[in-house]
């Protein structure tokens, strides 16, 4: 029928110009039944080449075979049964495990490596349609979003268009809305800013890009490649697998992040799964509606109703796990009872059956060797004098007593009240355990200090030094440390945290930290307190570049701008947040208030976590506001705090009065009127409790995205102002090669190499020799560069350049090396050359044949990338004789 034909015809045409899916496969063998209008897809190839190769092994393995059967339904059954069979074959030989992938994911696996040139090892995440907006048009398109790459793709009307940022040269991500389109995200590099539109699931699709972005610039801080995750919780039965295995790897690493963060669990806890339920909580006498979260090691609870209730219960304190009998009123009830015969009755599981199977598994796999949990049983203070003391400490016994004592207590919005009234001397220690969640994680190492320590002493590097000297000016004014002992176990502390954790090391400021934990704590406790600190509820505070608190400065101004309008543009004239925020923010106050009043800032901390510090700092300048404004200049601005701050008095402590610094340095001046540190918390409460964890976690992400770009810029600008000097390149030359380079090192992280990723980057080294390449990684860049150097002697050139360059004769070359190594790079100082921005492109893809970076490629490589170096006929005869 020849108009069946035509149409037929034209709907193949519309799929080529308006899905480009159709191009995924040129060469394809196809099996269709005589009776059938369904085919499957044996093979594919990228080339006549390859498809013939797969034809050839059909014709001798299979096609001889066929003969043998009689009917078309055993030949169907042959066929599909003996290509799975292959395939499972393959797969054993080669390790490779099955996947959740449909087949759809799998063209679009296929689809993204070809169309943008990308080796096997960038996995990709995801992909959706949308449009991408070049001025004032649109192209619909395929966004794909990679473990390392944004790609977008577009095919309309026989015109092509690519685009590839790379995550680590985002500088700002943003879903913004417009009159226009209300889903629109915005993507910002250096030099240049991207929009999409008309998403589907927009809310998904920007959450997926501000974790792939986070990633990056983990990357960028610790050069760590991405490892995927091989032991993800197993599905239901009927779960459909509707996504990725690595889109579910993702999801499942966010509601870990999540989950860890709001029961304040160790940084290797994963969450297995989550389920509605009620909870009887016999303090009240009533069901809670919430959920209930289960993973490796806890079982954890939450109400729907915030603050009403949350409770959290180490599987290593449980002893029964039961399933009651379930009536109207309470069905599917579940009961856990601990070793402190605490009992827990949850109720309306939906799959219960499942959940004590899941829990049953975990309670198996629970190590035997766990740490004694101490009574937290007070003084019993009863002089007059300290009444106040003796009041709090029965309060906190009475709560016990009601809400039940230990890690699996109820905690409820009561217990946050007691805290905020400040907790007794006597059972701070254990209480900041607790609350910080630092409890679980010496329960479940027990020795593992005292090995540290056995480890550590004795042996000096960068982090030993600072910490000797910093020891003695800690927190010299109190009476611990004005003694050897005391001194000592704040070495121990520190330095056995500097082995745990090398990429932290030693910080200044965690001196003054850890010396109060060590006041309330026992050496072990404080070591897992300073953890706690440092790894979770101060992420990336104290590494040598203090981000996290750089991150948490950008943050408080944007809270400032918002909660103390009338001041903020007071503040940034004189330049005073970023001065005030750094001190508060890294020491938790202790460093600028009278310690018996910081302390209680410290009890706020480990029960509320960051949001404290935001709410009181906001707090104490909104107090000052007009003061503030009358003040010329920063030192005037930081005089007003900081008497502020000296006068905040704690009536409640039974500490004798500790001499404080600023204190000691504004003896002649009036002093100020006292400020009572819990109604200062309880203002911080009233005005800025609003203020949401959640909230402050969105922010940071912008504000990371901001600081660790602008710190990798001033490395730069240090880098190539320190070099300059050596070699005859102008200033934006280097930051070209500058960029060259580190992108070819960061590249190796993520797509692998021949030498260790830890051998090619140092930090203790100065910054121009912490970043350097090997042999496979260089020869890609000598492609790149040496145009000219193409041909039989292509590898040897780079071979003998290599050895030439690297100079100490360790395999690997610095950025000193490869710029100014034996005077190589002078021969072609003055030739012209034009790098594409940022270096999205890696000498394998342009190796390859493709073509990347963040613009369109209708023009081809050319417009992207031109001759770095001229031919120098020179130098080519120098390095044929070079033995």
């Amino acid at each position: 029928n020849i108009h069946c034909y035509f149409l037929c015809l034209l709907v193949g045409t519309l799929d080529v110009v308006l899905d480009s899916s159709a191009r995924v496969a040129p060469y394809r063998i196809l099996y269709q039944a005589p009776d059938s209008l369904v085919y499957w897809t044996i093979a594919c190839g990228c080339s006549r080449k390859e498809i013939t190769e797969h034809w050839e092994w059909l014709e001798q393995n299979l096609l001889q075979t066929l003969s043998i059967f009689e009917n078309e339904n055993d030949i169907n059954t042959f066929v599909r049964g003996k290509i799975q069979g292959i395939i499972a074959e393959y797969n054993k030989i080669n390790g490779i495990k099955e996947d959740d992938d449909t087949e759809k994911f799998k063209e679009a696996i296929v689809k993204f490596h070809k169309l943008f040139g990308m080796p096997e090892e960038e996995k990709l995440v995801n992909y959706y349609s949308c449009s991408y907006w070049k001025g004032k048009v649109p192209r619909q398109g395929w966004m794909y979003l990679s473990i390392n790459h944004l790609c977008f793709y577009s095919f309309l009307m026989g015109r092509e268009a690519k685009l590839v940022i790379r995550w680590v040269d985002i500088t700002q991500l943003e879903k913004n809305a417009t009159l226009l389109f209300p889903d629109m995200i915005k993507v910002n590099t250096r030099s240049s800013e991207h929009f999409f539109s008309v998403f589907l699931n927009i809310s998904e699709t920007f959450k997926l890009m501000e974790q792939l972005a986070n990633i990056a610039m983990r990357q960028l801080l610790d050069n760590e490649g991405f490892e995927q995750d091989r032991s993800l919780p197993k599905l239901k039965k009927k779960s459909p697998k509707k996504v990725s295995a690595l889109k579910r790897d993702l999801d499942a690493r966010a509601k870990s992040e999540r989950y860890r963060a709001l029961f304040r669990l160790p940084k290797d806890e994963k969450l297995d799964g989550h389920t509605d339920c009620t909870l009887w909580t016999p303090f009240n006498k009533m069901h809670i509606l919430g959920q209930m979260f289960v993973s490796t090691n806890y079982i954890c609870f939450t109400s729907k109703e915030e603050n009403l209730c949350s409770l959290i219960i180490p599987l290593r304190e449980v002893t029964i796990v039961e399933k009651a009998d379930s009536s109207s009123v309470l069905p599917s009830p579940l009961s856990i009872s601990t070793k402190n015969r605490m009992t827990f009755l949850f109720a309306n599981l939906k799959d219960r059956d499942f959940l004590v199977q899941r829990i049953s598994d975990f309670l198996q796999q629970t190590t035997s060797k766990i740490y004694l949990e101490k009574d937290i049983s007070g003084s019993c203070i009863s002089s007059d004098d300290e009444a106040k003391e003796f009041l709090k400490e029965q309060a906190w016994k009475i709560h016990f007593a009601e809400y039940g004592q230990g890690v699996c207590m109820y905690r409820t919005e009561k217990t946050r009240d007691l805290v905020l009234k400040g907790i007794p001397e006597s059972m701070r220690g254990e209480l900041w355990l607790l609350l910080s969640g630092a409890i679980n994680e010496m329960a479940t190492h027990p020795g593992y200090y005292e090995d540290l320590v056995e480890k550590s002493m004795g042996k000096y590097n960068l982090a030993t030094e600072e910490i000797e000297r910093d020891l003695h000016r800690s927190l010299p004014e109190h009476p611990a440390f004005q003694n050897e002992m005391g001194i000592a176990a704040l070495r121990r502390v520190l330095t056995a945290y500097a082995f745990r954790n090398p990429n932290i090391g030693y910080c200044q400021a965690m001196n003054i930290v850890t010396s109060v934990l060590l006041l309330y704590a026992k050496e072990e406790e404080a070591f897992w307190l300073l953890v706690a600190l440092c790894e979770r509820m101060l992420p990336d505070y104290y590494n040598t570049r203090v981000v996290g608190a750089l991150v948490d400065q950008g943050v408080f101004e944007e809270l400032a701008r918002d909660y103390v309008p009338q001041l903020y543009d007071c503040m940034q004239d004189l330049g005073v947040i970023s001065t005030i925020s750094l001190s508060w923010f890294l020491t938790l106050f202790l460093s600028v208030m009278p310690f018996e009043s910081a302390v209680v800032v410290v009890d706020c901390f480990f029960c509320e976590g960051i949001k404290v510090i935001f709410q009181l700092a906001l707090a104490v300048l909104d107090a000052n506001v007009d003061k503030l404004l009358n003040c010329k200049d920063d030192g005037e601005a930081m005089t007003v705090l900081g008497r502020y701050l000296d006068s905040v008095t704690n009536k409640d402590s039974t500490l004798p009065p500790i001499p404080h610094l600023h204190s000691l340095l504004s003896d002649d001046v009036e002093p100020y009127p006292e400020v009572d540190i819990f109604r200062l918390i309880r203002s911080s409460y009233e005005k800025f409790g609003s203020i949401r964890a959640d909230l402050i976690e969105q922010m940071r992400f912008k504000q990371r995205l901001k600081v660790i770009q602008t710190l990798e810029d001033t490395t730069k600008r240090n880098v190539v102002r320190t070099i300059v000097t050596e070699t005859s390149f102008t200033i934006d030359e280097l930051e070209e090669l500058y960029a060259l380079f580190k992108a070819e090192h960061l590249t190796s992280c993520y797509w692998g190499g021949n030498s260790n990723a830890i051998d090619r980057h140092d930090p203790s080294l100065p910054y121009l020799e912490q970043y350097r390449i090997d042999f496979e990684q260089f020869k890609g860049m000598f492609a790149l560069l040496f145009p000219w150097a193409c041909g039989t002697h292509s590898d040897v050139l780079a071979a003998r350049l290599f050895r030439l360059l690297d100079e100490n004769g360790d395999l690997l070359i610095n950025f000193r090396e490869f710029v100014s190594g034996h005077g190589f790079f002078q021969f072609n100082s003055n030739s012209q050359y034009y790098i594409n921005e940022h270096m999205s492109v890696s000498a394998k893809q342009i190796q390859g044949g493709q073509g990347g970076g963040c613009s369109f490629m209708d023009c081809g490589l050319a417009n992207h990338l031109s001759v770095l170096l001229a031919t120098v006929t020179s130098l080519h005869h120098f390095l044929l004789t070079v033995v």
